[in-house]
Order: C-alpha cells, then sequence, then structure tokens
C-alpha cells in the first residue's frame, strides 16, 4: 500500500518520531575508523534534513576529550609575531618524524603520490595525494603530525622555516590548483562528499570562536579544534598558510565571484583567516596549555549556541508526546522546521517508511 498527499506526511513524521526514540538518533562515529565513510553516510542520512546552518552543523564524530600536554609540548608557537627561538623546529619536526616508523612510513606515503607529475597539465594525482594526507594525519601520532604542521621558526631564519611549514601538506598539489575557485561553490563541493562534509563540520564546531570566552573557543578545547583542522587536510577544503610569516589559513579559494553572496562567503573564509580559537589553538600547542584547567566563566549565549531544527527535534525527542496529538499540533511553520524531509512528500510507499525508521 502506497500513501500519498497529507497522510504520507502524517506516515513520514511518525516514522521520523519513532528513529528519534531510537539509538540511531544520537550515533557518532569514529575519526578514521576501519568503515568511517560508511558510518558517516548512515549519520548524515539521519541528519541531513535536521541541519540548520552550515557554520552550526553538528560534528559526526565522538568527543575525543584531548588535552594539548597529554599530545607533546615544544618551544612556543609562532604567535601573531615571529617566534623568539633559536632552533629550527620545524626541521627538528621533520628529523623526529624520520626516527619514527609510523611517521616515516605514511611521510613517504604522501610524498610520492603528492609530487608525482602525472602530465604536463598535471603536477600529480590530486585524489590519490589527498588520501595519502589523510591515512598520514590519521594514522601518525599527533606529536609527530602537529610537530610538522604546527611548528615555530627562529627569527634567524625565518624565511626558509616557515615555508618548509607550508610544505608540510604539499601545498603545489595539495593545496593550489590552475584557479582559485569561489569559497562557497568549493563548500558545496565539500558537502558532496561523506568526509569532506563531516570533517568540514567538525571544524565548524571544534573550533568555534567565542570572544568572551579565557579560550577564545566556545568549546574551551584547544586539542579538539587542531584534531578538527588537521582533519580537513586531504580533502577539497584543505587549509593552508597563507603567508610564511604568519599562522593566518585558507583554503585555496576567494569571494571575487559571490555576487549577493558576498557576505556569507567572507563569514566562511574568516572563520580561517580570522578565527580566535584556531589561532589561540595553534600558540597554545606548543606549551601544552590545558584549558580545561581553567575556572569556566557562566554561560555565553552566542549564535553558535541558538537552537537549529536538530537542536529543536532533539528537545522534542527528550519528551514525547503522543504520537497522534503531536501531530494534530504542529503548525505548518513548525512542520517545515521539524520535518523537512516530510514538508515536501507526495506519496510514500512501505519501503520508504521502512528506510526512515531503520
Amino acid at each position: 500500500m502506497a500513501y500519498s498527499g497529507q497522510e504520507a506526511k502524517d506516515e513520514c513524521r511518525i516514522a521520523m518520531d519513532a528513529l528519534k526514540q531510537s539509538p540511531l538518533f544520537n550515533c557518532r562515529c569514529k575519526r578514521a575508523m576501519k568503515k568511517e565513510k560508511n558510518c558517516l553516510r548512515i549519520y548524515w542520512s539521519i541528519y541531513q534534513s535536521l541541519q540548520g546552518n552550515d557554520l552550526l552543523e553538528e560534528s559526526p564524530y565522538e568527543a575525543v576529550n584531548n588535552r594539548l600536554s597529554d599530545i607533546f609540548r615544544l618551544a612556543p608557537i609562532v604567535s601573531g609575531e615571529p617566534a623568539v627561538t633559536r632552533e629550527n623546529n620545524c626541521l627538528n619536526a621533520a628529523k623526529a618524524c624520520n626516527l619514527n616508523d609510523t611517521c616515516k612510513k605514511y611521510r613517504s606515503a604522501y610524498i610520492s603520490p603528492c609530487t608525482s607529475r602525472v602530465s604536463i597539465a598535471e603536477v600529480c594525482n590530486k585524489r590519490k595525494c589527498h588520501k595519502a594526507l589523510r591515512q598520514f594525519f590519521d594514522k601518525v601520532p599527533p606529536k609527530h603530525s602537529y610537530g610538522m604542521l604546527f611548528c615555530s621558526c627562529p627569527l634567524v631564519d625565518q624565511l626558509a622555516c616557515t615555508e618548509r611549514r607550508r610544505q608540510t601538506i604539499v601545498p603545489v598539489c595539495s593545496y593550489e590548483d590552475k584557479e582559485k575557485p569561489n569559497c562557497l561553490s568549493l563548500q558545496v563541493s565539500c558537502k558532496t562528499n561523506y568526509i569532506c562534509r563531516s570533517r568540514l563540520a567538525d571544524f565548524f564546531s571544534s573550533c568555534q570562536p567565542e570572544p568572551r570566552s579565557v579560550s577564545g573557543c566556545l568549546k574551551e578545547n584547544y586539542a579538539d579544534c587542531l584534531l578538527a583542522y588537521s582533519g580537513l587536510i586531504g580533502t577539497v577544503m584543505t587549509p593552508n598558510y597563507l603567508k610564511s610569516s604568519s599562522i593566518s589559513v585558507s583554503p585555496w579559494c576567494d569571494c571575487s565571484a559571490s555576487g549577493n553572496n558576498k557576505e556569507e562567503c567572507d563569514k566562511f573564509v574568516n572563520f580561517f583567516k580570522d578565527n580566535a580559537c584556531l589561532r589561540h589553538s595553534i600558540q597554545a600547542f606548543g606549551n601544552g596549555t590545558d584549558v580545561n584547567v581553567w575556572q569556566p566563566r557562566p554561560p555565553v549565549h552566542t549564535t553558535a549556541s541558538t537552537s537549529t531544527p536538530s537542536h529543536k527535534a532533539r528537545e522534542r525527542a527528550q519528551s514525547p508526546m503522543d504520537e497522534q496529538t503531536h501531530i494534530n499540533e504542529i503548525s505548518t511553520a513548525e512542520e517545515a522546521n521539524l520535518y523537512p524531509i516530510c514538508a515536501n512528500l507526495q506519496n510514500l510507499s512501505p519501503c520508504n517508511l521502512i528506510m526512515l525508521q531503520r
């Protein structure tokens, strides 16, 4: 039997409510797990119609609860001004990687595909390069991978040292391209891939800045922000340092052809370029500063904590009502927000209903 019209919408809402009461509704994935892409596919099939603003999409990954001091301590990381240090920590990090079997193995694995020219027109096979880079940051211990990515440089050797840091992710192949795409177009491209969309959502969630926070981060966790940032490397949204002497970063894109969406595009780019949480996280890496040892301030109300459709849906799931009463009381506007997947539904077969309930 197939349902149609309002009956289909009602059946769809019932199926969505049933889903919200199941363990699937709160499921999360582990980064670099064996079947990560399959897990993320399931996650987004559940949440893709419940998310709100792109910058507020929830991370599909389980919380890690790392502390920076558990990862590594180096000399102070570069700040807004060049770091005052006598040692070339980027060179030291590269040497340390070569002395570690795991780091050396995965570094060699990405250097080859990221530097081998495919043809006169193609610098390398970008797909293979990105895959190898993701494996490097997923498999190599942070004390080695972060050491190369967030290293500080001596004043006497700023140019060569900072360029080595930029080249850690082989920008000619993995970062740059023939032309810079529009950043919003790049974001759309990223969202067509489960891994890229998930890593980007994790970055937005874990590196959300908050000016009234002591740390500069809404979630008060530098380690989570650095993990999320490194997770973007090896996707079409791969970020890199913009200038050798600063820690301002950005994906390979610009907002020159944004038209009426210029403001939205600038907001997206500035989340990378001018993000106090990310900047403080990179600066804190060298001295192992842990945010969770500080006394938290009273809760701060920001746009980042505004309820999105997914938040509202979860609140409703925590206080379940009788399904038929629930359906009758939902207004048209509320229906569109809470059940967007059902709003424009014309017909629903039993198979569709079963898929929603799984």
